[in-house]
């Protein structure tokens, strides 16, 4: 069988993402992680199909947005041509029907971009502890157990006074800001709240490890908070 699994080394990572400083990001993230190595990193799904005929890996990163096809499109093929790396799913895509077909073709995580580095290091975490159960189950208990390795915690509650809505469309407005930033009066003018409020989201975002800011000086002399979005780690 192609691929068949490994149970020494590291887990072997192929990042497949069309865009090549989301690539280099996702790659910087896995190697940060002990106990996964980057196999290499392709930018389509033909790519990924040569990449994998060549040389098999334990995991895929999988965009599912591909210039040359969508990313289920291509596990299907990989699974067709006996390919059994096991996939994490690297998406904007929030379609629930897509999430299900997924898991049906070994789909077992998902992460919804953006995310930061401690998100895709749980998923990581979660997934080596899976990988590592091995035997055979004394009783439904231990089932249960192995496939909890593999479901995320509830997120942490907001601070008390932010709300999940708010904070996406504060989110959106800085990420569209681009290198050149915006300071909290231009985010709340944005977004319809006060300064006061759109800093303390901004903030909350610098704390995630999302966002940076630096003051700057205006004409008088006086320096002005910018935030700016991070894409790298």
């Amino acid at each position: 069988m192609i691929g068949a699994r490994r149970t020494d080394g590291p887990i072997r990572v192929l990042v497949v993402e069309d865009d090549p400083v989301a690539a280099d990001a996702h790659a910087l993230y896995v190697e940060r992680v002990p106990g996964f190595a980057v196999a290499g990193t392709v930018h389509s799904g033909g790519e990924a199909q040569r990449h994998l005929d060549r040389s098999p890996v334990d995991l895929l990163l999988l965009d599912l947005y591909l210039p040359d096809g969508h990313g289920l499109q291509l596990l299907r093929s990989l699974r067709a041509a006996g390919h059994r790396a096991d996939v994490i799913a690297v998406t904007s895509a929030r379609d629930l029907a897509v999430v299900r077909e997924g898991v049906s073709l070994g789909v077992v995580q998902y992460v919804l971009k953006p995310f930061s580095f401690a998100t895709l290091r749980d998923r990581l975490v979660r997934y080596a502890e899976f990988r590592a159960t091995a035997g055979e189950a004394s009783g439904q208990d231990e089932v249960d157990r192995a496939l909890s390795a593999l479901r995320s915690p509830q997120p942490a509650a907001l601070p008390k006074g932010l709300s999940g809505p708010t904070l996406e469309a504060v989110t959106g407005v800085l990420r569209r800001s681009g290198a050149q930033g915006i300071t909290a009066s231009a985010a709340g003018d944005e977004v319809g709240i006060s300064r006061i409020t759109a800093r303390r989201y901004l903030e909350h975002l610098v704390g995630a490890g999302r966002a940076e800011r630096s003051p700057q000086y205006g004409q008088i002399g006086r320096p002005e908070l910018f935030y700016r979005w991070l894409r790298l780690p």
